[in-house]
């Protein structure tokens, strides 16, 4: 599980760095009304699934709510970061509708870990 989230962190950081440089713009599925938001809540939420099941190896189930919680904040802060650092490229543009469809992603998808 531990490659398949470091595969997953990768390929996300790859699209940054396609958007970054202005050539995520070629894909068809960005004409797709709200598919951008739909990506940014799949992504980010597989990606927070992917953080905690590798996390949650033996662990009982009281300390997996609090490292759930403890590192969906932590995602949360580095998708922040992410998401306000687009203001300094001119291919990119900073959107707190991006930014709520991210965080409702990873909430939705730690609640769907700790339920497994």
């Amino acid at each position: 599980m531990k490659w398949l989230t470091i595969l997953f962190a990768l390929f996300i950081l790859l699209i940054i760095i396609l958007a970054d440089l202005g050539k995520l713009s070629t894909l068809y599925i960005t004409h797709i009304p709200y598919a951008d938001k739909a990506g940014h809540f799949i992504l980010n939420g597989i990606l927070a699934l992917l953080i905690n099941l590798s996390l949650f190896r033996a662990l009982p189930l009281r300390s997996r709510k609090w490292l759930a919680l403890f590192s969906g904040l932590i995602l949360a802060l580095l998708i922040g970061i992410e998401e306000f650092s687009q203001q300094y490229f001119s291919n990119r543009t900073f959107s707190l509708g991006d930014l709520s469809a991210s965080y409702l992603g990873v909430i939705v998808f730690s609640w769907v870990a700790m339920k497994m």
